[in-house]
């Protein structure tokens, strides 16, 4: 007989985590991962909606870990990879206190699990990191909500980090990335495109979809004849812009910059950049490759809208509910 008084513990063995303040560096240390696709590449992108039951919408969006050249193991684990959720709570009455809106509010929070980071373990309470992100994701998705359809109006738009993108390797613990925040801009860029999805799947207006994109100008000597490009590589101050950057993957990030962009109207809501000029000067260089990122999102974002829009009207049809198609004439008959 169970014991309902007490909180039981999984039947198997589980393993702490290992903080990187725990490591000394030895021979024992875990090597750094090697970033071995292009610059101008992406990682894999998995977006999926309509996971949370519960909310208006919701989206699912993962990052594929970079792969390493050492099998996992207890030390030798794989980088981390973006885990996050974005789930969308209305349009709702404001309370009859609130004063009167004729536009739709929108209140935007990001929240990263305690467990999300290895190298820092957050509380319960939102800290000024997380409510920075989520000012800067309520920037992004105002000028593309169409807020006069909702006057007197709500919703609530909240993201869900599982897993964060480390600022720096978490194995070496001299390393120069650790505490510059470039991984929050990953879970940023990763948020707005989640949010996109989120949004669409409750059927809230919006004049186009928005996809958030993140580019950064590293420095590191031992892949800059991998990395290196005619088009983005500064010969004088050995300086490289990749897309989609994992700052685990490089010995230092120079600066980085995330948009979140428009491409059907070519536009840009939201710009955050962070560093120090380390491209000569080149900061349209380095929104330019953001913006790029950010159009290589959007077309995983439309494929995964256009699949879950195709299920729904597959699960209308096996219903027994008519669907009409676009320009179909309808023909309304008497009883």
């Amino acid at each position: 007989m169970a014991d309902r008084r007490r909180i039981n513990g999984p039947p198997s063995g589980t393993h702490p985590p290992i903080y990187a303040s725990t490591l000394t560096p030895s021979s024992t240390s875990p090597p750094r991962p090697q970033r071995t696709r292009p610059s101008n590449s992406l990682r894999k992108i998995y977006l999926r909606t309509g996971l949370t039951p519960s909310a208006s919408g919701s989206a699912y969006l993962e990052l594929s870990p970079s792969p390493t050249a050492h099998p996992p193991t207890l030390l030798h684990t794989q980088p981390s990879a973006l885990k996050l959720t974005a789930t969308i709570h209305g349009p709702h009455p404001l309370p009859r206190s609130a004063p009167f809106s004729p536009n739709l509010l929108l209140t935007c929070s990001i929240k990263f699990a305690p467990f999300a980071s290895r190298t820092h373990r957050r509380g319960f309470v939102r800290d000024a990191a997380e409510r920075d992100l989520g000012v800067h994701l309520e920037t992004v998705l105002r000028g593309v909500v169409v807020g006069e359809r909702w006057p007197k109006s709500g919703v609530d738009i909240v993201v869900t980090v599982l897993e964060a993108e480390e600022d720096g390797w978490w194995g070496d613990v001299s390393s120069n990335n650790g505490g510059g925040g470039y991984g929050a801009m990953t879970v940023l860029a990763g948020a707005i495109t989640a949010a996109s999805a989120a949004l669409v799947d409750a059927g809230i207006d919006c004049v186009d979809l928005v996809s958030g994109g993140v580019a950064a100008v590293v420095s590191d000597a031992a892949q800059a004849s991998t990395l290196r490009a005619d088009n983005n590589t500064e010969a004088e101050t050995g300086t490289t812009i990749v897309l989609d950057p994992c700052p685990a993957e490089h010995e230092r990030v120079v600066s980085a910059c995330v948009v979140g962009y428009l491409q059907s109207r070519d536009e840009i809501t939201e710009v955050w950049m962070k560093g120090s000029d380390g491209a000569g000067g080149a900061d349209e260089g380095l929104i330019d490759r953001a913006v790029e990122a950010a159009i290589a999102s959007r077309t995983v974002l439309a494929a995964a809208l256009r699949e879950s829009t195709e299920e729904k009207l597959l699960g209308t049809k096996s219903a027994g509910v008519a669907t009409v198609k676009p320009g179909q004439d309808v023909e309304i008959t008497a009883a």
